[in-house]
């Protein structure tokens, strides 16, 4: 399975999974024009073969998260990545080429938890040698608004949002419920509803409200994810920029725009603009830093790097080709049940 290569009705699946995650079989199959039965086994043999993850999670608020540089000791970026994988709040890991050997994006539940994690945690990994924190203040654009470009205009349209809560739901939901649903869907984003049920030792309605109410006010995002080496887009870089404050404003309706942005965040630090993008070719490195000064006349990429290699990546622990293969590190704990 690990060698399988998808074809054009796997992307297309994957860009329709991209707009909802949590889509039925049965509900796309119009979209796709594949009957059910085939796009489920589609679906379980590309997770099967890591090309694809799904995954839940909780952007929350300003100050509980943030962009960490790490230089290590000669030779240890790999040991050093191993043991930081097991940390939960380390939702990514990535290898990296330049002035840094590893990029952590640290999601913590508050900003006490992320100043414990940088004040004490850090200091557990005796081959760190430096560390550089940029806490993010406002993410502009996220991973999980890229889309592949499979799907036509009508097909996108024919793909179903996800459902609204029901007028009976609960508006709100409990910490508990929420905390159990957040580590659920972080392992698998599309986990049964009949299965968090059980878990959680309640009705399996309770749960699709639950789900539907925390998509609703934000406390719960749903992305799916592929295999950087399998799309058309392998190379990933960094960028840390210094923008003029009265051009963030134009990033704002701006980012959308450009295919090749993954992530935009404003960050206290040094910085206060830092980018991901996945990029053709390594020559466009270059090309999108010009790209991006002429977007921004004033601005400065002060500096860049190319990853290497994604060791870990919101939670699932991927091999050196970039599949989630591995175990998932689920970024929180279950609530007691």
């Amino acid at each position: 399975m690990q060698d399988y290569e998808p074809d054009d009705v796997d992307f297309a699946l994957i860009h329709a999974l991209q707009i909802e995650p949590r889509a039925s079989w049965k509900a796309l199959a119009p979209a796709l024009a594949v009957d059910p039965v085939t796009l489920s086994r589609r679906y379980q043999r590309l997770r099967d073969a890591g090309l694809i993850w799904i995954t839940g999670y909780d952007a929350g608020t300003p100050g509980r998260g943030a962009l960490i540089e790490i230089e290590c000791a000669p030779g240890q970026s790999v040991a050093t990545a191993e043991a930081i994988s097991e940390d939960p709040m380390v939702a990514s890991i990535d290898f990296t080429a330049g002035g840094r050997d590893l990029l952590l994006t640290l999601m913590a539940e508050d900003s006490v938890d992320t100043s414990r994690f940088l004040l004490h945690r850090l200091g557990e990994y005796p081959a760190i040698r430096r560390a550089r924190t940029h806490l993010i203040t406002e993410v502009l654009f996220e991973a999980g608004n890229w889309r592949l470009r499979t799907l036509t205009a009508e097909q996108v349209a024919m793909v179903p949002a996800a459902r609204p809560p029901r007028p009976r739901a609960a508006r709100t939901v409990a910490p508990g419920l929420k905390r159990l649903i957040h580590h659920e869907l972080g392992i698998d984003g599309r986990a049964p509803t009949t299965a968090i049920a059980e878990r959680a030792g309640v009705s399996n309605q309770r749960i699709t409200d639950a789900i539907a109410t925390m998509r609703r006010d934000g406390s719960l995002r749903l992305r799916t994810d592929i295999a950087r080496s399998y799309s058309e887009w392998p190379i990933y870089a960094w960028y840390f920029m210094q923008v003029p404050a009265p051009l963030v404003e134009r990033l704002r309706t701006s980012l959308g725009k450009i295919e090749e942005v993954r992530l935009a965040v404003l960050v206290a630090s040094e910085y206060n603009l830092i980018m991901a993008v996945w990029l053709r070719t390594l020559n466009d490195v270059h090309r999108f830093e010009l790209l991006l000064e002429k977007l921004l006349p004033g601005s400065r990429v002060a500096d860049r790097s190319v990853v290497m290699q994604i060791g870990k990546h919101l939670g699932h622990i991927l091999d050196d080709r970039g599949r989630a293969t591995g175990p998932v590190v689920s970024m929180i704990s279950p609530a007691p049940t």
